[in-house]
């Protein structure tokens, strides 16, 4: 057996066993619609595994550490990023797989790909965009602007259809098209209620205690025993079946959870953070599409399909926290200048 032939059986391999072993439900590495531009398949790795790859090694990817989750530029090292959250969603998001017997390299790359567009200052900066661009701006649409377009100097990632799908459809508005899509949605909300209470915790913003008590009496009162229900109610709720769900109970005390997050967190925390990140995008987002020639060549290239307000958006959205921040400072506050002598 020659070298090729005897990598080809790895990939071969790993699609004989997901037919021994995946749901009838799950999305199978061999049944993928593809890619975009057809490629010559990886002698060892599936489609799937292969997507989770190159969304691993993005440039996209390795900015979301720092870019804000919840607390802006927080004084500890163990508040979330958008890094860390992506993480999470991919550790809940194959535990889910996992459960139901469903393709976990699908479910990770999804889970890895689904914030790649996010903004700097966090879902304040989503608004901020959303309101200023004429078209709107949605992370979910943006992330997959990312891997389509934006990536590798306008190439993008070349993702298959079931990643590219899932990264689009991971709001709980959505209706992915796989099993793993689904269980990458219930893991994003799963992942940022709860750590999202640890951080306000840690920032004495909340106590345990305050949390909605019938949320906490179905969920639990400590995030790894409120991960693990959620978890265990979907399998009991989803095995065996074509959809990933919760319970009525488990979602209801779920959505309970996340709208008080969003009454006592999302809505104060670092007040001023919001309003000063909120100007500064204003001012970024106007500068540039009044001075267009301004952007960096990357985005240039995309301004006659796309148009100025949506390259703008692209521009910053990709910005880190700290890149909007020195962007800012080298365009509107004047640099220290001496007149000469001594003061």
């Amino acid at each position: 057996m020659d070298e090729t032939k005897a990598y080809s059986c790895v990939r071969e391999r790993i699609c004989a066993r997901e037919n021994d072993v995946l749901s009838p439900y799950a999305m199978r590495s061999a049944d993928t619609k593809g890619r975009v531009r057809a490629e010559k398949r990886c002698d060892f790795r599936t489609d799937f595994q292969r997507d989770r790859d190159r969304i691993i090694y993005s440039n996209s990817f390795k900015r979301l550490k720092n870019k804000t989750q919840v607390f802006f530029s927080p004084l500890g090292d163990h508040y979330i990023t958008r890094l860390t959250h992506t993480l999470d969603v991919s550790q809940i998001a194959r535990s889910i797989a996992r459960t139901l017997s469903l393709n976990e390299d699908l479910a990770e790359a999804i889970a890895l790909g689904h914030d790649l567009g996010h903004t700097p200052f966090g879902h304040v900066g989503e608004r901020v965009l959303c309101s200023l661009a004429t078209q709107g701006f949605y992370h979910n649409e943006q992330s997959l602007r990312v891997v389509d377009h934006i990536e590798k100097d306008g190439r993008g990632l070349n993702l298959t259809y079931e990643v590219r799908d899932g990264i689009l459809q991971h709001k709980s508005s959505g209706k992915p098209s796989t099993l793993e899509g689904q269980a990458v949605s219930l893991a994003d909300r799963i992942a940022y209620i709860n750590h999202d209470i640890e951080d306000a915790v840690r920032a004495g913003i909340l106590k345990e205690s305050d949390l909605p008590q019938s949320a906490v009496r179905v969920l639990g009162n400590e995030t790894k025993t409120r991960i693990n229900t959620a978890i265990t109610d979907i399998y009991n709720s989803s095995y065996g079946k074509d959809a990933v769900r919760m319970s009525d109970e488990v979602m209801s005390a779920t959505n309970e959870l996340r709208e008080f997050m969003f009454e006592r967190v999302y809505e104060l925390a670092n007040k001023s953070i919001q309003e000063r990140s909120q100007r500064m995008l204003t001012q970024l987002f106007a500068y540039f599409t009044a001075n267009v020639d301004k952007l960096p060549k990357p985005y240039l290239r995309l301004l006659e399909r796309d148009g100025k307000e949506r390259v703008v958006c692209d521009y910053l959205s990709g910005m880190t926290d700290r890149y909007a921040i020195s962007v800012f400072e080298s365009l509107f506050i004047p640099s220290t200048f001496s007149l000469g002598g001594n003061s």
